[in-house]
């Protein structure tokens, strides 16, 4: 995958920050920001933890700011802190997060390095894929590729769904834009689309820190609730419009 984030890349800390303040949730795979959120330049550690697009109890009663706290604040600020001591002083240190992310995919003296970006990539996409007032259906040109792809929006989250609920231990559920069409994939672990070939949509975390404080073992009630409640159809529609 090219870099898709020179744009931001481009940009000091403060005129970074300010412009992801200005563009609040606009967050595109092209140019995505689990890259150029988490790349700040001419600072160190290289990496730095992104802010939320929401408040960390905007998601109640759905997701708790309890949740947000430990998943946000503990799980993805540990991804970042574990990946800058593993570049810090390496020629990785200087390269967008997309780059790390395929040059160390599938080598296995490189699996830390691997595993920790692309939990920070994949992390920052969840934030994103998820909005207060969320959920419902789509509109636009991507529910028309959804009815064309899956026969209708019923049948579509009914597949995504299952995806999320199947996914055995730790993983993601995640709608791409596989070539022309729209499907439904799930991936273990830290792996990510965008490696296979995949453009990334919208995602659903489903390891057990996503959702065990407010759901406990009830991992279809949470995807259940994302679905109805939280996800972000803007930001899949603006990633399939790029």
């Amino acid at each position: 995958m090219s870099n898709v984030i020179s744009p931001i890349g481009s940009l000091n800390r403060r005129q970074f920050l300010s412009t992801l303040l200005a563009s609040a949730t606009v967050l595109t795979v092209s140019g995505f920001a689990g890259s150029g959120l988490a790349r700040a330049t001419n600072v160190s550690p290289p990496f730095t933890l992104p802010p939320l697009p929401w408040p960390d109890d905007a998601l109640n009663p759905h997701i708790s700011a309890n949740t947000i706290g430990f998943h946000y604040g503990k799980h993805h600020q540990g991804y970042v802190n574990n990946l800058n001591k593993l570049v810090t002083g390496t020629p990785m240190a200087d390269q967008p997060l997309e780059a790390i992310i395929t040059a160390t995919a599938g080598k296995a003296d490189q699996t830390a390095i691997f595993n920790n970006a692309a939990q920070v990539w994949n992390h920052t996409f969840y934030w994103n894929s998820l909005r207060p007032k969320g959920g419902g259906k789509p509109a636009g040109a991507l529910i028309e590729q959804i009815e064309k792809d899956f026969g209708g929006f019923d049948t579509f989250k009914a597949e995504f769904t299952k995806a999320a609920t199947s996914q055995f231990g730790s993983g993601w559920a995640w709608l791409v834009k596989d070539g022309d069409k729209l499907a439904i994939t799930k991936t273990g672990n830290a792996d990510t689309p965008f490696i296979h070939g995949k453009k990334p949509l919208l995602t659903i975390d489903v390891w057990e820190h996503a959702y065990y404080l407010d759901y406990q073992n009830r991992r279809a009630d949470y995807i259940a609730a994302i679905m109805d409640h939280l996800i972000n159809w803007e930001f899949a529609a603006q990633n399939l419009a790029t």
